[in-house]
């Protein structure tokens, strides 16, 4: 028997709520990426991992509260915790993988479509690992032609709001990006709920009070401590990149060939040097006092020769005489 499947039980409560986590995921992770690019390779995986946790755990967040909003009217629905805690390293874990290729490899076509494409795959994994998490007295079946849009909306659009957090500058362009990311996830979301079909396996009569024997936690048992973990994550990322203003305006502060940085301000040491060279090479002229004093300094002194050739010329005239 078919299930009446309700993906919106409170509204647009959820499902704004749902978008906004994954944005504010989406902007604390992808300024850590970008950040990253400006960093010595030393420090530069710290970065990057901080923005894998942000980004995954805004993904897992977004899933959980959607899911809050999924009913089933003829059955209970109820969660495994290990499968659904899954849901959260896959998705750390993959998209870390993909922002750890842009972060080193840069802003190349190959990096992109690389870490875009395994970003999506770990958003769409983290879905799918969590819709197996349920427990319902019900068998779900997929539309595979929705399932397979729903895997390509999360890649085209995590490879957007890649290149555009490596390539662009500015506030705007930053929000751009974890608008982007955040429609990436929404979408492959309520794409796949929209690809799901529910069918029971026990008779509409059976009563309400089933739950009591289903495995697994209810939604609003579990809703407190999975958001603890997420949540410390998100908090971490946002007080790091507000005590370091330069990942928040996004300045390049040195050339990163990978990334296509442009070049920053030359260091005080070599411009004293290059000053240094050009005065070897080119000395300063004199100014036109200095050549006016020169010249009344050259004509007294040919003046004077002058005068004293013609007086010897006289006394000689004088002596012949």
């Amino acid at each position: 028997m078919q299930g009446t499947v309700d993906g919106f039980t409170y509204g647009l409560v959820t499902p704004v709520a749902a978008f906004l986590m994954a944005a504010l995921g989406a902007a604390l992770g992808l300024r850590c990426t970008t950040r990253s690019l400006r960093t010595k390779r030393g420090g530069r995986a710290g970065w990057l991992a901080l923005g894998s946790l942000s980004i995954g755990s805004g993904v897992w967040t977004m899933h959980f509260v959607a899911m809050t909003g999924f009913t089933v009217r003829e059955t209970p629905i109820s969660y495994d915790k290990p499968l659904t805690f899954a849901g959260l390293a896959v998705a750390v874990v993959m998209i870390g993988i993909g922002i750890f290729i842009v972060g080193y490899r840069g802003a190349t076509r190959m990096a992109l479509i690389t870490g875009g494409t395994i970003t999506g795959l770990g958003i769409a994994s983290m879905h799918y690992l969590g819709m197996a998490g349920m427990r319902v007295d019900a068998r779900f079946a997929y539309d595979t032609p929705l399932v397979v849009l729903s895997v390509v909306i999360a890649g085209c659009a995590a490879t957007g709001a890649l290149w555009a957090a490596v390539t662009l500058r500015g506030t705007l362009a930053s929000l751009g990006a974890s608008v982007l990311m955040a429609v990436a996830v929404t979408g492959m979301h309520y794409t796949g709920m929209a690809a799901l079909n529910v069918h029971l396996h026990l008779p509409p009569t059976l009563p309400s009070d089933l739950a009591d024997v289903l495995p697994g936690d209810r939604p609003a048992e579990m809703i407190g401590p999975m958001l603890v973990g997420p949540g410390c994550f998100l908090l971490l990322a946002a007080l790091v990149l507000l005590f370091d203003p330069g990942a928040v305006t996004g300045e390049p502060t040195r050339r990163d060939p990978r990334a296509g940085r442009l070049p920053g301000p030359v260091p005080a040491s070599r411009g004293r040097k290059r000053a240094r060279d050009a005065g070897a090479e080119n000395p300063p002229g004199r100014s036109g006092e200095d050549t006016r004093s020169t010249g009344r300094k050259d004509a007294w002194s040919t003046g004077g020769e002058n005068a004293r050739s013609t007086g010897r010329q006289d006394a000689g005239s004088l002596r012949r005489r």
